[in-house]
């Protein structure tokens, strides 16, 4: 079983480059282009995470496992939280402002799985630097810590990414005039440059 991505597609040119992460060419001047692009990197993460834990079961700790640890940690650490920001920024606030309760309700629960999502990361993700850090396996209980904090983590990713994706990005992106979405590229793009 490999443990690296198999997706050859051109990298986003952002200041942030990722090892083995790939997804499909968007620029800040299409912002909602951008965000889908990210789901699909999350998307990708998250199989990752599953492979990895597949992996440890079956296989065990080995370089693959650390090299898979290391990369899933790294999206999840550096790139997600400047998506996130994207989206509180931007996709949420015409949303909130809308006068559908529906969109607002929609707006409200994604923050709580952005919140839920900052929460279990601060579990996970120590536990995958130590699984690619250290040349030994993780202690039955950190193994079964792992296991049950990264089902968590994909569990709330199933139901966010789809409302993100079918109810939130369309809502906003109606909600939005051309000289929004310049700004809403300008200002992801500022927020990665930073991040660099």
């Amino acid at each position: 079983m490999s443990l690296a991505f198999a997706d050859n597609a051109p990298m986003v040119n952002v200041a942030v480059s990722l090892p083995h992460v790939r997804s499909p060419a968007a620029g800040f001047e299409q912002p909602f282009v951008m965000l889908r692009a990210c789901h699909e990197r999350v998307t990708r993460s998250l199989d990752l995470l599953q492979r990895l834990l597949d992996h440890l079961a079956s296989v065990g700790h080995d370089d693959q496992a650390r090299a898979a640890a290391h990369d899933v940690w790294r999206y999840f650490e550096i790139a997600a939280p400047a998506h996130h920001a994207d989206e509180e920024l931007h996709v949420l606030p015409p949303l909130r402002q809308s006068d559908d309760p529906h969109l607002v309700e929609v707006a409200r629960r994604l923050q709580a799985d952005h919140d839920a999502l900052h929460r279990v990361w601060g579990d996970l993700g120590p536990l995958l630097l130590r699984v690619h850090a250290s040349p030994s396996p993780l202690a039955p209980q950190a193994l079964d810590l792992l296991r049950a904090h990264a089902a968590a983590f994909i569990a709330i990713h199933e139901r966010h990414v789809p409302l993100e994706d079918d109810v939130a990005f369309p809502a906003a992106l109606a909600r939005l005039r051309g000289a929004d979405l310049q700004a809403m590229g300008e200002e992801m793009q500022r927020r990665r440059a930073g991040a660099a």
